[in-house]
């Protein structure tokens, strides 16, 4: 595991409570039932936080799972390369 899933997995915890490290790698907005659009929003926010990036707001509704968010930053990790 790399050190940005590691971090990426600490924004998921701050949100999803008891969930284990395991847990949040598979979490998607259909497989945890709290999750709503307030939930994706709070998670860009701290997903901006973590890693000084910026999120666009018309890309949000495709961040719906723990995958989505660790693609995404991959990919604006290969923009910066």
């Amino acid at each position: 595991m790399s050190e940005r899933d590691d971090r990426l997995v600490r924004c998921f915890a701050s949100v999803f409570h008891g969930l284990t490290p395991d847990e949040i790698r598979s979490t998607s907005d259909e497989s945890v039932g709290t999750w709503d659009s307030l939930t994706t929003v709070t998670l860009a926010a701290l997903v901006q936080e973590e890693f000084n990036v910026e999120i666009d707001a018309e890309v949000l509704s495709r961040l719906d799972s723990f995958e989505a968010f660790r693609g995404y930053l991959a990919d604006l990790h290969q923009d910066k390369e």
